[in-house]
């Protein structure tokens, strides 16, 4: 008897403190900020037909949520340079994927899934085009990218943001924003 009253105090005392963080959201200028730092380490592991690209990445956008789907559109414009036979070879790379946002609680910290390519351009040595789909290789490449990189992850310093991760959470998507709502 003595353990559920204390249970059920804990209980009240945690839904009592976490009223000023009951949902945690961020925004797409928020994710773009995550991915812009993150996406350097994709340099390293690209290559094109076994050889090494330099890869940077001039625009990146985000959009959470577009006409109320529960996806995130990622867009990229990219410039590569290819090495090969001490040439070097300029390419310009734009790519649009979606992929569905799920929170791993274990992680603390929100990662994409499904990603679909929705469009692709190229412009390399006077070839300019829709690169109608990419290779299996590429796209392995930026699903396990994506699979080991969040999109956004809690800040464990924040003692509110401690305090809700503690907590099974709930994810929304809405226009610009994913949510974090506790499961109570």
């Amino acid at each position: 008897m003595r353990f559920l009253l204390l249970i059920t105090t804990l209980f009240l005392t945690a839904c009592n403190s976490t009223q000023g963080v009951s949902v945690y959201s961020f925004t797409n200028a928020e994710v773009e900020s995550v991915l812009a730092e993150e996406l350097p380490k994709l340099s390293e592991k690209v290559k094109l037909m076994g050889l090494p690209v330099q890869l940077n990445v001039n625009d990146l956008s985000v959009d959470i949520g577009p006409d109320n789907r529960d996806v995130v559109l990622l867009g990229a414009d990219s410039s590569a340079e290819i090495n090969a036979f001490a040439l070097k070879y300029p390419i310009r790379l734009k790519l649009q994927i979606e992929g569905s946002p799920f929170y791993d609680s274990e992680k603390k910290a929100v990662f994409l899934r499904n990603i679909k390519l929705l469009g692709s351009s190229v412009d390399a040595g006077g070839f300019r085009g829709n690169i109608g789909a990419l290779d299996d290789q590429a796209m392995g490449v930026i699903n396990t990218f994506l699979a080991n990189n969040p999109v956004y992850t809690l800040n464990m310093n924040d003692p509110k943001m401690m305090l809700l991760s503690k907590l099974p959470l709930d994810m929304k998507i809405s226009q610009g924003a994913i949510k974090l709502v506790p499961r109570l």
